[in-house]
């Protein structure tokens, strides 16, 4: 058997084994995205795909269409999380995107509304660290794999040359494909699970960017050009618990130097800091002042 024959037949076998763990997500859009049985009884797709939360139904490989329930849905990072109830279902097998390398082949999979499973084949063309989306949301790795985003493939996996489900596909800019790496969906879904919306910081402050003068900065030894300046304190708010005054310039948060309020958004994002007590270095009159504060948790607006 050729090489080229026997590459074939392996990809094939791998969308047989993974496609059954993949339905169509019927959520009242003319095409439907796919979703992945991530966990038993756990259904993910991408958010932004979605029209409505509510009477959802997902297709199967054999045309059964069955309902799903919202577990909660996470805008920054596009990932939304049903509940399935007492179906049989395969459970996807779920690898690690750090194993992916520039060049590695890799399929994307989709299932239409009438139960048929799709595939498209690539190679990973970007392969880079943390970043943040454009609605704040943290993601654990950039990946771009050079797959075409057929209709509804949003939603659907990226499986690596082992059969691994290593990430969910959703659109870039100009309809490019990018995949939401393993870590970032279980991550999600631990916490939606948990608590029905991700727990995101809270400061109770309004701020605003500022340019740091240059013998301010030599003076009290700082390194940034610049900081973020308190612009108003909510009455009673963590902010206003820990001291902090309109006017000071907040040039260090839990030991990070801040530079825009992008940054210091950026940093309650990571819903690890709900609840903890961290560090505050703050220019009040000319001077450093340290300060402690307790970040609050924002409140849910849907």
């Amino acid at each position: 058997m050729s090489s080229l024959l026997a590459l074939s037949n392996n990809l094939a076998d791998i969308v047989e084994q993974v496609g059954s763990t993949v339905v169509a997500v019927n959520a009242g859009k003319r095409v439907s995205p796919s979703g992945i049985h991530w966990r038993d009884g756990i259904i993910v797709t991408s958010d932004e795909s979605l029209q409505r939360y509510d009477d959802i139904t997902v297709t199967l490989s054999d045309g059964t269409n069955i309902p799903v329930t919202l577990v909660g849905h996470d805008a920054s990072t596009d990932v939304a999380v049903f509940r399935l109830q007492d179906v049989e279902l395969p459970v996807a097998k779920i690898g690690d995107a750090k194993t992916l390398k520039v060049g590695h082949l890799v399929l994307g999979l989709a299932r239409s509304s009438e139960g048929e499973i799709r595939a498209a084949m690539g190679a990973v063309s970007v392969v880079n660290g943390p970043w943040r989306s454009m609605s704040g949301g943290n993601i654990d790795q950039f990946i771009r794999p050079d797959i075409t985003l057929y209709s509804g493939f949003a939603g659907g996996p990226l499986v690596d040359a082992a059969g691994n489900i290593v990430g969910m596909n959703t659109s870039g800019r100009r309809g490019t494909a990018l995949t939401i790496p393993a870590t970032t969906v279980n991550r999600v879904i631990d916490q939606l699970l948990a608590k029905g919306h991700i727990a995101r910081g809270y400061l109770g402050l309004g701020m605003q960017p500022v340019r740091l003068p240059k013998n301010l900065k030599t003076s009290l030894n700082l390194t940034s050009e610049s900081g973020v300046i308190v612009v108003n304190v909510e009455p009673n708010g963590p902010a206003d618990n820990a001291g902090v005054l309109i006017g000071d310039v907040l040039t260090e948060f839990d030991g990070i130097t801040l530079k825009d309020t992008a940054e210091i958004l950026a940093l309650l994002n990571n819903s690890d800091r709900v609840g903890k007590t961290v560090p505050l270095q703050i220019v009040r009159a000319g001077a450093l002042v340290n300060l402690t504060i307790t970040v609050g948790e924002r409140a849910v607006r849907e």
